[in-house]
């Protein structure tokens, strides 16, 4: 059996994982358009809770919350 048979990760039709994707996605298409210096400090903190996704998808998941509420508070991430 090789690794192409590994079927003990979640499958990539997984509703929740989809979601956790597409809001990841959204928020790059967010930060892309920012000045460079914030742009560069929010990348940071989206890849740390991307790589966070790999290992702990529903605390990847709060974290981007929490990253996409505090973006919304920021008048300057507009």
């Amino acid at each position: 059996m090789g690794a192409e048979d590994d079927r003990s990760g979640p499958a990539w039709d997984d509703p929740v994982l989809m979601l956790l994707a597409d809001r990841l996605r959204t928020a790059h298409q967010r930060i892309a358009p920012l000045p460079r210096d914030t742009r560069r400090r929010l990348h940071r903190q989206l890849l740390a809770i991307t790589d966070l996704a790999k290992r702990d998808h529903e605390l990847a998941a709060r974290r981007l919350t929490t990253f996409l509420d505090d973006m919304d508070a920021d008048p300057s991430h507009a």
